[in-house]
């Protein structure tokens, strides 16, 4: 699957996002996301990541300020034609139940009028399963295979920007560990831009060449994993880097 270029530029401009009277949930963000990254966006539960991650695609509606992709307001498209042309992956997957997973995946093309000839044998590979898969149903699969499937799903239009909120989220940590590194190939290999949201510090230490922390609806970091690792970002960044240091320090007095 040749790739030509990388993946678009995303930008955040004044992005603001109220849910009634209370505080926003995202507040005046404004940043460009380059083109080909794999940024991470992280922060604790409530700080508005997810918020920011679905004003890309039109999944929320800004209240004020907007998104654009390579420049291009994404308000000016139309909400299906904009989601068509991105990819999207999500914790629980959403995977039609009574369809196959051979139909699940080209779903998408069809709904976009395009033939899916060869195109889900093509995708099943990419995302390392077996053709003898196609044939059945979600509820046969492991949680592991159905979120390969979810990604085979996302990319079975193409796109070069691929979103993914907590997409490892409800599985085991070796299942997890596996398709982050699949992920993350797969990034790299088809140019993406990618942007995920996750509340695994860890993730998004080893995944992304970027990581992007949320409080209270502000990006109060913006960091590289080894720029973290480090120390720098500030406190909030910080609490969220000391968790899976601490672990790895516990882990290596156990094995003294």
């Amino acid at each position: 699957m040749p790739v030509e270029s990388l993946g678009p530029a995303v930008g955040f401009h004044d992005v603001t996002k109220r849910f009634g009277a209370g505080a926003p949930a995202v507040d005046g963000v404004s940043l460009s996301i380059e083109p080909g990254s794999f940024v991470a966006l992280v922060g604790t539960s409530g700080s508005g990541k997810s918020t920011l991650l679905k004003t890309i695609n039109r999944l929320v509606e800004p209240t004020s300020g907007h998104v654009t992709i390579n420049g291009e307001d994404v308000s000016r498209a139309s909400p299906p034609a904009l989601r068509r042309s991105i990819g999207y992956v999500f914790q629980n997957v959403g995977l039609f139940p009574h369809l196959s997973v051979a139909e699940n995946i080209a779903l998408p093309l069809r709904l976009s009028g395009q033939r899916a000839g060869s195109r889900v044998n093509e995708l099943l590979d990419l995302v390392e399963l077996p053709l003898n898969v196609l044939s059945r149903l979600p509820s046969e699969l492991s949680g592991g295979q159905r979120q390969r499937v979810g990604v085979a799903r996302a990319l079975a239009g193409g796109p070069r920007l691929m979103l993914m909120d907590e997409p490892f989220g409800a599985l085991d940590p070796v299942t997890r560990a596996s398709l982050g590194e699949a992920v993350q190939a797969l990034h790299q290999r088809l140019r993406l831009t990618t942007v995920m949201v996750t509340h695994d510090m860890t993730e998004a230490l080893l995944f992304a060449d970027r990581i992007l922390v949320m409080r209270e609806g502000r990006i109060v970091a913006d960091e590289t994993p080894a720029t973290l690792l480090a120390g720098a970002g500030g406190e909030a960044a910080q609490a969220l880097v000391a968790v899976p240091r601490r672990q790895a320090q516990q882990l290596a007095t156990l094995s003294r």
